[in-house]
């Protein structure tokens, strides 16, 4: 019994331990506060898009779930071309500043959005004809903006929706005069201004093959140069039925195969109908013949229940399947904080009553947030 009882004190003071550090982890799960920036802090950060009302904090509401839930932000329109830079030797930064600043205030990771983008450019540079004249403009514009902001934002999207839905250029007004040079210009100025930001192509329908091969010719071509560039943009702009998993999956390791990092971008997921053959995210399509069409707009009075139910289902999925790959995904960002504020309100049929996000119009958390956290309570 007397060489018994050392060896039972022995097991009794292992268990005893074994205890206590879980007491204590318990109690640190319940100290630290339901958020997703929280939920999801070992994986990926988690963000939103963010507008004025935001930055310059009027709606406190919304900003007090932009501080509370996320660890990432993107400036929705504020730093567009149209916005910091106006007129050829006119820049305008006060409010690039404040969501800068807003940004470091909170510890946050810091994205420009957007440097390059052929859509809400400034009018004035639709007079610009000549290659080289633009090629000086672009550096510039580029070298301007991202030195201002060197050592504060994290990540740029650099260049963003250079390409059709085949994969081929888009004839934009940048293309048409200097062919497809002005993204290598973009990203190596971005790189010589801050060779420490993630610089990151962004584009929309990139879960379709053809535009994923497109993508997958682009980054090829700039590594084969020595051009920098760090991450492809999924925009995350899905239906409830569409596209599948699997597209989505495949464009996720088909880039992850790149040596670059995934992010998705701009996350939302329409709740609504929309005109045949509704092409991603481009902003300058027009469907105004549909506006008054009740048929388009379904739930003007509140989502129903199988509705509620089938985007819970479908965030949930989506979150599945980012998990499946976090070591391949650096960043989800909502384009939007509530379904109050949200682009596709009015896009592609303005006057529209949508529930893409996951907060609803009186900043309550929907059911589809409480899926997504409960994807990580549950493991």
């Amino acid at each position: 019994m007397l060489r018994i009882a050392p060896l039972f004190l022995m097991f009794l003071t292992f268990f005893s331990c074994k205890t206590e550090k879980k007491e204590v982890e318990n109690q640190t799960k319940e100290q630290t506060p339901i958020s997703l920036k929280n939920a999801f802090a070992d994986d990926f950060y988690v963000g939103a898009a963010i507008n004025s009302s935001h930055i310059n904090k009027t709606d406190t509401l919304g900003l007090n779930l932009v501080t509370k839930e996320y660890n990432t932000i993107t400036p929705e329109n504020i730093m567009k071309w149209m916005y910091l830079h106006p007129a050829k030797d006119t820049f305008f930064f006060d409010e690039a500043d404040a969501y800068v600043n807003l940004g470091l205030e909170n510890d946050m990771h810091i994205v420009g959005h957007t440097l390059v983008w052929h859509s809400q450019i400034a009018d004035w540079m639709n007079t610009i004809k000549d290659s080289t004249e633009m090629a000086t403009i672009i550096k510039h514009h580029v070298k301007t903006i991202v030195s201002r902001y060197k050592g504060k934002i994290d990540s740029w999207d650099v260049v963003n929706e250079a390409l059709n839905e085949d994969g081929s250029f888009r004839t934009s007004l940048l293309y048409n005069v200097m062919g497809d040079s002005y993204l290598e210009i973009a990203f190596t100025e971005a790189a010589k201004a801050d060779p420490e930001a993630s610089l990151v192509y962004n584009d929309y329908n990139l879960w379709k093959p053809e535009k994923r091969e497109g993508v997958v010719r682009l980054v090829k071509k700039l590594q084969a140069k020595g051009v920098k560039i760090d991450g492809i943009g999924m925009q995350g702009h899905y239906s409830i039925p569409g596209p599948t998993l699997k597209d989505i999956e495949d464009s996720i390791e088909a880039f992850a195969a790149l040596g670059v990092k995934v992010m998705f971008t701009e996350l939302d997921i329409t709740a609504l109908p929309n005109p045949w053959e509704l092409d991603g995210a481009a902003v300058e399509q027009d469907y105004s013949t549909y506006e008054g069409d009740i048929t388009m707009n379904p739930y003007a009075d509140g989502m129903n229940d199988s509705i509620n139910k089938a985007l819970s289902v479908r965030y949930k999925d989506l979150f599945s399947l980012f998990l499946k790959h976090k070591e391949a995904i650096s960043r989800v960002t909502f384009w939007g904080v509530t379904d109050r504020e949200t682009w596709l309100n009015d896009w592609p049929i303005n006057g529209r009553t949508n529930y893409p996000l996951l907060f609803d119009r009186a900043y309550q958390p929907k059911d589809a947030y409480h899926e997504i956290i409960a994807l990580k309570q549950n493991n």
